[in-house]
């Protein structure tokens, strides 16, 4: 049993630094009701909003999307998460199967992993060239911007997990047959290119980035305020009666735990000769995973 699941039930109060479990549900059900509130208004505004979550294998990516959809229609709130192509869409245009599930009126569609899956898994596994993940981070930009002129309000989060935070819940998934399901062969061929994936990251961000499409990072070591952090950045990002629907009570829940855009890459993309040696010496995974290239503002650990 878990320090917090002890301190849960035994009513002794959680260790510094941590969020008891009562501190959690009273937050997050504020922030639920704002929600709440958020969707009713994007049913009445006809709003067109999509979310796009990414991030590590174990990062809480799916627990972050649950605890968004648990007190909303799912009707309103859709979830996609799409399963590997069958060859039939291997031959389609690469965004092809992703254009059906883009929101219409009156709608918000989380994609639990997206068209992302070739600047990530798809390029480090080998599943596409070196010159069609190129290729891909050239457009998407521009297919993003088609999104945004349409009316979309597109919104992207990267959930970064430590790599020992990452390797105890992978580890848990083994040994919890309720949570089993969650671990595939592909998450463990992956598990052992850690490298691979924070330079896949990297250029990432470089490419896509932008001001219109700007992609919001949390870290997600501690579940619980990484989730609240995120719920109140979202509802905080649009417009509700004239005001963020994220004031009041959201922002209360998060007491300030507002993410910032990121400046990965950024910064560093203008310097020349950044090598693969480079990257692996910030990112090396008993120091932590800040690379000279994040410096951008990560949300507080302290903030709920």
């Amino acid at each position: 049993m878990s320090p917090r699941a002890g301190a849960g039930k035994s009513g002794a109060a959680a260790p510094r630094g941590e969020l008891s479990g009562k501190d959690y549900a009273r937050k997050m059900k504020k922030l639920h009701v704002e929600l709440v509130k958020l969707q009713e208004w994007v049913k009445l505004k006809g709003l067109k909003v999509c979310i796009v979550f990414e991030g590590r294998d174990g990062a809480g990516k799916g627990g972050t999307i649950k605890a968004i959809t648990e007190r909303v229609s799912p009707r309103v709130f859709r979830v996609v998460a799409l399963t590997a192509p069958t060859e039939r869409e291997k031959s389609q245009m690469y965004v092809q199967r992703y254009l059906p599930h883009l929101p219409a009126a009156g709608e918000v569609v989380i994609f639990d992993r997206s068209w992302y899956n070739r600047a990530g898994v798809e390029r480090v596994m080998g599943f596409c060239s070196e010159e069609e993940a190129e290729g891909f981070l050239k457009v998407v930009p521009m297919f993003e911007k088609l999104m945004v002129h349409s009316g979309i309000i597109l919104l992207k989060y990267w959930l970064e997990v430590s790599p020992d935070e990452q390797t105890r819940r992978l580890e848990a998934r083994i040994d919890d047959g309720r949570k089993i399901w969650k671990l595939s062969p592909m998450d463990l061929k992956s598990y052992n290119r850690w490298y691979d994936y924070s330079r896949a990251r990297d250029a990432m961000f470089a490419a896509t980035d932008t001001a219109w499409a700007p992609w919001f990072v949390a870290r997600s070591d501690d579940k619980q305020r990484a989730r609240l952090n995120i719920i109140s950045h979202l509802l905080g990002s649009i417009k509700v009666q004239g005001c963020a629907s994220g004031e009041g009570e959201a922002a209360q829940a998060a007491e300030g735990g507002q993410l910032s855009r990121t400046e990965l890459i950024r910064t560093s993309s203008s310097k020349k000769g950044i090598s693969n040696r480079d990257l692996d010496d910030g990112l090396h995974p008993r120091r932590g995973l800040r690379t000279h290239a994040e410096t951008g503002r990560w949300p507080s650990q302290d903030c709920c």
